[in-house]
């Protein structure tokens, strides 16, 4: 089964998942009780869009927690490559509705240097997926956004992807540039991935 797909069944599970609040609730619930969670400092949180597991509750708590709190939004680098920009949150009102519906810092302060923050300084990251399988294979929507991120962490930073139970596949189709997952959690379990040790 090819890529394409693994994205269509996965997104009809997805869709189709029962009471997303609660379950989300959960499974965001599991990934901030874990150690590595604590121990992290600078994580990066994405803000769901569609039919994902929802964090919006979840990063809401944690702005209050201490932890020093990145979202993602979507830009370009110098050479006009589509890349991910991160940005130091520290209330919900600095975000608005930009690409796809997704909260994101306003693109007129995308240059305040306070607010940028460096790929290399993140100590963990919630990674949201299309697929996961039980080793920490992640499918994404395609459009490589997380893959050129995630090339540049450091060894060290935890990639825990977050899916409902249904969106787990057998296998998921991982190529040379895709990046496994120290973790899978969803609403069941952690699946530790192939990653590396966390």
């Amino acid at each position: 089964m090819d890529k394409r797909q693994q994205r269509q069944i996965a997104y009809a599970a997805r869709n189709a998942q029962a009471d997303k609040d609660i379950v989300s609730a959960e499974i965001c619930r599991r990934v901030v009780s874990q150690p590595w969670y604590a121990e992290a400092e600078t994580i990066l949180w994405y803000l769901h869009c569609r039919s994902e597991v929802r964090t919006l509750p979840a990063v809401l708590g944690q702005l209050a927690g201490g932890k020093r709190i990145a979202v993602p939004y979507c830009t370009a680098d110098a050479r006009g490559v589509k890349c991910l920009g991160l940005w130091h949150l520290q209330s919900i009102d600095e975000l608005q509705a930009g690409m796809w519906n997704i909260l994101e810092p306003p693109p007129e302060r995308w240059r305040e240097a306070d607010k940028r923050i460096n790929p290399a300084e993140l100590d963990a990251v919630i990674v949201p997926g299309v697929a996961f399988d039980r080793l920490g294979g992640r499918l994404g929507n395609g459009a490589g956004y997380y893959d050129r991120l995630l090339s540049q962490v450091r060894p060290d930073t935890v990639l825990a992807g977050i899916g409902y139970e249904s969106q787990l596949l057998n296998r998921v189709d991982m190529q040379s540039h895709d990046v496994y997952m120290n973790l899978v959690a969803t609403e069941l379990k952690l699946y530790p991935g192939k990653r590396r040790a966390s």
